[in-house]
This record gives structure tokens, C-alpha cells and sequence, in this order.
């Protein structure tokens, strides 16, 4: 029985688009390049060519399974065609289709470790929201002036500017001087010592500082963990892996708000004043401890290590994250063909060629449309500031409002969820264009519901506001722009590509972190809810199609969207923005090419 690669493959692997465009412009196209490299070779070249990789590589002992894996990496899809191909091997090959979550320990154990620091990243960004109501008045800045709304600002914001100006920047060096894990392991140690001494500060200079330290331990980190993720495992889970960074960060984030209530009550004790938020602030410290004792444990990107030329160290490591020798031989020898031709195709400066060239500009701009509006749909102000809005706002006490911030993060988490299998199914760009109207309408709920007068359900309506914006931000804007800026941009690119998506989003989270205490005192809670009651406009998917070319089909579906779904007519065809030849329909890519 011959296989068809599944069709939401193609909408993760964006390098693998085959367009109509001009021959020119293919021929500039990197992923054009790189697509289905091995497309039109015969048997005996790829025998030949795997042949030669063993001995140049000394991987001899591993020459059988190279033969095979080289012919496979061709079209992996046609193994039953094989002959040479055993009926043990044949299964395990088929069940890279029919059972794609059944994997090896060590590729769960990655994927528990890249979770777990998913989980980090959650608790660092909301561990100061319940400390917000404590910490102000403990340091003098907890007043309405302007200096004191400022300053309060400024010490939530300080580790996203620090991300965006300097630590977002750090990741590709990082990466290649120390490696995925390296960087990894580096990231958390700043995740750690950060939160021990912003436990211990006794000014509100001396948090900031804290603060702006820890940025060492976000940007990096997110910018690494996701594409960890990506070269390390299988195409038919990897998108689903990616957006479960998104998923667990909502889990993070979660955690925090329980770290709040948990701490609420403790009384100082000892002369140590304001325990209970240096208890809060404290507890960060937990997970990354975690996650150091996972990541030494894990292997090294494969990918990694071929481009640092570690070739045997690479398919032991693919040896342990995939199933049989076959399959790693497969993927290795992919891996090491795209790598070769990267090689060719880079050919200036990189940072440059983000904007320089139209593909990667392209999406660099769509990357930048989806970062900024994750941040400007105003989420993290919940996330940040939700237990200070409902006390000072929407006449909560300290503790209601901490039990509503958990309320929210909880939610955030849930239906994160669903995200796994509906940004596979239900795609990237329709996720965005349903949720964003629908996160606006509650958003503009929640700023009118400030108007009620106290009682007639007005705490309530409040929640219901905020916990209805969070159904609609989890299972999209939440998830989406991690997952849409890790597939956008090309291969030799990719890591520079992630510290301005990263950088981007750390950046506008930063603007609102310093500006709602003063936008709350100026506009009031309802006006500066309505300011975020934004929508989104169409962005582009595959980026090698110019943009003029994704408006002009945009425009044309909704008279396709009119027809079939409000008027029911079955006679409607949908128009087809791009054409994919029979090579491409077949194409796999194979795991660990940081697809």
C-alpha cells in the first residue's frame, strides 16, 4: 500500500512550496533550492553518494544503512515499492504515518525537558503579577503619581526590554559557540540566580536590576528551545512540538498565579518584611533546577552537530531519537544534503540578508506583523498586571483578585490545548483571522464592564471579559506566532531569523509593561482595554508569493466565504493560491533538518 504525505505537512514546511512564479525568482529562492534536493536521482547515484559519505565521515560500519536511508530520504513515501526493503522495516516505516506519537524514550524525554522549559518561561513572566500588589508599597512606588506609575513600569518591563536590546541578540552566538544544549544550559542559570536576588532586594533599584538580569535567562532560551524542538524531532509531530512551547508557557504562566496564592498568607516573620512576595518572586527558582537535570541527559541537535562537523556524534544522537538505524541513516544523510547546498547558497552577510533579499524580507515582515500583534492585543497586561487592575479597578480584595488572575491562567492553559492538533488542521492563518474579531469584541466588553456600578454583576462581567478574551487568545494568537516565525524563514537564516521574532516580541511586551500603569491612571482601565481591541489584517503563509498577490486572493475569498458558508451553494470551487507538482505531493522531510 503506497502512502501520501499528509497534507498538513506541506503547510509546516514552507521551504518545500513549490510556486508559480518566474524562473528568475526560483532560481533566487533559497527553499526553492532546497527543495526535494534528491528529486531525479537514480539508485545508483544515491548508492554512490551515500558510499562516499560513509568513508569521508567514517561511518563505514553504518554503510548498509546509509544505502537504504539515502534511496529512502529520496521519497519516503514509496517504501513499500522497495524490495530491498525487509517487512519489519516496512512497518516501522508505515508507522511513521499511522502512528506518528510513537516515539523513543529519549525523543519524550527531550520533549519533556523542552516543556518543562516552556514551564519556566510561563512562571518568570507572571511570578510578578501577584508581587505587584505588595512590593510598590514596600519600595515607595506604589502611589498613583506619574513618577510612581513609571517606575513601576519600567521594574515589570525591565527583563523584555533587556530581550529585545541585548539578549534575543546573544542567541546565535550562543548557538555557535556552545550548541542547542549549551545555550540551553546557560539561558537557566540566569533563570535562576535572577530570581534568589530579586527575593532578596531591598529597593526598587535593586529589583530592576534584578530584573533586567533575568532577560539573560528569557531571550536566549526562547528563542533556542523551539528550534531544539524542531531539529530533534519527526516532521509529523514537529509542528505540533513547536506550538506546544506556546501550551506550556500558558502552563508557566499558570503556575505563577498558584505561587501567588500559595504565598498570600504567609506573615512576615523574623524581620524580614514582605516574605510572602520574596516567597513568590523566589519559587522561580524551582523549575530551572528541573530542566538543568533534564538537559544534560538529552542528546545534541543532530543538525548542530553536522555543521560542526561531528558527523558520527550525529547519527548517534538521531540513533537514539528515532526508531531504527534505517530511519536516523535517512535523516542524517538528508540533513547533510541540504547542508551542503545551504553552504552554497549563502553567499553575504546574514543579518543583511534578513531584509536584503525579498524571501527572507517577506518573512521577516510577517513575522514582525505577528509578534507585535500577540503583544498589542494587550494579553500580558492580564498577565502582568490582572491582580493589581481588579484590586484598584474592579474593587476586588487582594485575594479575590489573585483567585481571578488564577482563573485566567488557567483558562490560558486549557485551551491551549485544542492548539496541538486545530494549528495543523485548521491552519495558522485561519486560526488568526477567526479569533483576532473575537478577542477585540471581549476586550471591548471587559473596558465597558468598568462602567457598571458597583454590584449588578459588575466583578463578574469583568472576569467573564477577560476569561472570554483568553479563550479566544490561547488557541491562537497565543500559539501561532511562535510556530509561524520558527517555519518562515530559511534554513541558513533561521537563528538570526528567531532573535528578531523573539527580539520583536520581548520588545512590544516590554512597551506594554511600562506603559499600563500610566495608561491605567490616564485612560482608566476601561479606555486602555478598548486601546487593545485591535484587529488583525491578513498575513501572509508562504513567502516566496509577493504580498500583493495574498491580498488579491484575500479580497477574492470572501465572495468564495459568502457562497458557500452563508448561502450554502455546493456548485463553489475554492480558488487555489498555489500549484504543487507531483515530486512535491511526495516530498518528506525527514526530522532534524530544522524544518
Amino acid at each position: 500500500m503506497a502512502f501520501k504525505a499528509d497534507e498538513k505537512h506541506f503547510e509546516e514546511k514552507i521551504e518545500r512550496t513549490k510556486l508559480d512564479s518566474s524562473s528568475d525568482e526560483v532560481s533566487n529562492n533559497v527553499n526553492a533550492k532546497l527543495a526535494n534536493p534528491l528529486a531525479g536521482k537514480s539508485d545508483e547515484e544515491l548508492i554512490a553518494e551515500a558510499e562516499a559519505f560513509a568513508r569521508e565521515h567514517d561511518l563505514l560500519d553504518a554503510v548498509e544503512e546509509l544505502r537504504t536511508g539515502a534511496i529512502l530520504a529520496r521519497d519516503p513515501t514509496a517504501f513499500d515499492t522497495m524490495s530491498f526493503i525487509s517487512p519489519e522495516l516496512k512497518e516501522e516505516l508505515r508507522k511513521e504515518f499511522t502512528h506518528k506519537w510513537r516515539h523513543t524514550k529519549t525523543l519524550y524525554a527531550l520533549v519533556a525537558c523542552c516543556s518543562m522549559g516552556a514551564v519556566v518561561q510561563g512562571q518568570d513572566q507572571s511570578l510578578i503579577n501577584a508581587a505587584n500588589i505588595f512590593f510598590p508599597r514596600q519600595f515607595g512606588i506604589g502611589t498613583n503619581s506619574e513618577r510612581d506609575t513609571w517606575l513601576l513600569g519600567l521594574v515589570n518591563a525591565a527583563p523584555y526590554f533587556g530581550c529585545a536590546f541585548f539578549a534575543c541578540w546573544l542567541t546565535d552566538p550562543l548557538n555557535r559557540y556552545f550548541g542547542r544544549k549549551g545555550t540551553i544550559l546557560i539561558s537557566l542559570v540566569f533563570a535562576t540566580f535572577p530570581c534568589l536576588w530579586a527575593a532578596c532586594t531591598t529597593s526598587w533599584q535593586n529589583m530592576l536590576a534584578a530584573r533586567f538580569v533575568l532577560s539573560l535567562g528569557i531571550g536566549p532560551k526562547s528563542s533556542t528551545v523551539p528550534i531544539y524542538a524542531a531539529e530533534s524531532a519527526p516532521p509529523a509531530i514537529r509542528g505540533a512540538l513547536v506550538m506546544m512551547w506556546q501550551m506550556w508557557t500558558a502552563f508557566g504562566i499558570m503556575i505563577g498565579y498558584v505561587c501567588g496564592l500559595m504565598f498570600y498568607h504567609v506573615k512576615d516573620t523574623n524581620g524580614i518584611e514582605g516574605l510572602n512576595w520574596r516567597l513568590m518572586l523566589g519559587s522561580g527558582i524551582v523549575p530551572p533546577l528541573i530542566v538543568m537535570a533534564q538537559v544534560v541527559f538529552c542528546p545534541e541537535s543532530p543538525r548542530w552537530l553536522m555543521e560542526k562537523g561531528k558527523h558520527r556524534k550525529a547519527f548517534e544522537a538521531l540513533c537514539k531519537l528515532r526508531m531504527t538505524k534505517v530511519q536516523a541513516a535517512r535523516d542524517l544523510f538528508y540533513i547533510n544534503t541540504l547542508l551542503r547546498i545551504e553552504s552554497k547558497l549563502h553567499t553575504g552577510n546574514r543579518y543583511v540578508e534578513l531584509v536584503s533579499k525579498p524571501r527572507n524580507r517577506r518573512a521577516t515582515q510577517a513575522a514582525f506583523i505577528v509578534m507585535f500583534m500577540q503583544q498589542f492585543c494587550g494579553v500580558n497586561v492580564i498577565a502582568y498586571y490582572s491582580s493589581r487592575i481588579l484590586v484598584e479597578a474592579g474593587g476586588f480584595g487582594d485575594l479575590e483578585a489573585l483567585i481571578g488572575s488564577f482563573g485566567f491562567g488557567l483558562i490560558n492553559f486549557l485551551f491551549a490545548l485544542p492548539a496541538v492538533w486545530t494549528i495543523d488542521t485548521f491552519g495558522r492563518r485561519n486560526l488568526l483571522l477567526t479569533t483576532f474579531p473575537l478577542m477585540s469584541l471581549w476586550l471591548i466588553m471587559t473596558g465597558a464592564a468598568f462602567y457598571i456600578p458597583e454590584g449588578d454583576g459588575r466583578l463578574a462581567t469583568i472576569l467573564l471579559g477577560i476569561y472570554l478574551f483568553a479563550m479566544c487568545y490561547s488557541p491562537g494568537e497565543g500559539p501561532v506566532p511562535f510556530t509561524y516565525s520558527a517555519e518562515a524563514f530559511p534554513l541558513y537564516i533561521r537563528p538570526i531569523g528567531m532573535s528578531f521574532a523573539t527580539a520583536t516580541c520581548w520588545l512590544f511586551n516590554g512597551v506594554l509593561a511600562i506603559t499600563w500603569p500610566s495608561m491605567q491612571e490616564a485612560m482608566t482601565a476601561s479606555g486602555a482595554f478598548c486601546l487593545y481591541a485591535l484587529s488583525l489584517e491578513e498575513l501572509d503563509q508562504v513567502f516566496s508569493v509577493p504580498t500583493r498577490k495574498h491580498a488579491a486572493y484575500g479580497l477574492r475569498q470572501i465572495s468564495y466565504f459568502f457562497k458557500k458558508r452563508i448561502l450554502r451553494r455546493k456548485d463553489v470551487v475554492r480558488e487555489d493560491l498555489y500549484e504543487w507538482d507531483d515530486s512535491m505531493a511526495k516530498t518528506y522531510a525527514p526530522a532534524a533538518g530544522g524544518h
